[in-house]
């Protein structure tokens, strides 16, 4: 289950950072790490303070964007402070640790880790299914990159060993798409949207945000999934064929 968790880092500044990162996961078994459009590279640095995880560096996958990043996963979660402007499914880091073993045994499932100083935007945040907060000290919360990719993993860990040792059994759930189908319904989506004036093409990401919470918080089955988009592809023959009959 933990060869299927990737480890996730949107655009790392400090070579240093990557191999603390690569240092935490690998104590904690997990192997795979995606660095999406960083701004430096793995070098000497990385691969000392990597120390012997200079492996997960060496071979991290290195993509241009997020939505790259995790197209293959059924979960994925972004770490991220509480947010009063961007409202969004939140799970403590324990519940994303159960969590990910869950769904982990099915398919990929993806932590989201942000810039070292600005952490991730909101289109990236937007992306994610949940977003966990780790719950710091209010009057120093500052963490490094290393420490929270180290807490995050240590939750995983140990939720994968309780359920080892039959802690709680394992849930019987039904298939989660992957983010790649997950944005092509929110592309349909938008598509019909407009061909029914339901929004307009001057403020179509407000609405299109509201939706994109609405489904994250539902988490929509592959069954489930597959039925929306038979819906919206009835609406777009019906409306077509009204335009005919017109």
């Amino acid at each position: 289950m933990l060869e299927n968790v990737k480890v996730i880092l949107v655009g790392t500044s400090h070579p240093g950072n990557i191999g603390s990162a690569a240092r935490a996961m690998k104590v904690m078994g997990l192997t795979e790490m995606v660095l999406v459009a960083p701004q430096c590279q793995v070098d000497e640095q990385t691969r000392s303070l990597a120390s012997g995880a200079a492996d997960v560096a060496q071979n991290a996958v290195v993509v241009e964007t997020l939505e790259e990043a995790i197209e293959d996963c059924v979960l994925v979660v972004g770490s991220s402070a509480r947010s009063r402007t961007l409202e969004w499914p939140m799970l403590e880091p324990r519940e994303c640790g159960k969590k990910f073993v869950e769904e982990g045994q099915k398919g990929k499932v993806a932590i989201v880790f942000g810039r070292e100083r600005t952490g991730l935007t909101n289109e990236e945040l937007q992306m994610c299914h949940f977003h966990v907060c780790i719950p710091a000290n209010p009057e120093y919360s500052s963490l490094n990159l290393a420490m929270a990719v180290q807490t995050i993993s240590y939750e995983i860990r140990v939720a994968f060993l309780d359920w080892q040792t039959s802690a709680y059994p394992q849930s019987e759930q039904e298939a989660y798409p992957r983010n790649k189908e997950l944005e092509m319904f929110y592309q349909h989506l938008e598509k019909v949207l407009y061909s029914t004036q339901f929004i307009s093409k001057d403020k179509p990401n407000l609405v299109m945000n509201k939706f994109r919470r609405l489904f994250s918080r539902a988490r929509l089955e592959q069954q489930e999934l597959n039925m929306l988009r038979g819906v919206l592809t009835a609406i777009e023959k019906s409306t077509s064929n009204d335009d005919k009959s017109n």
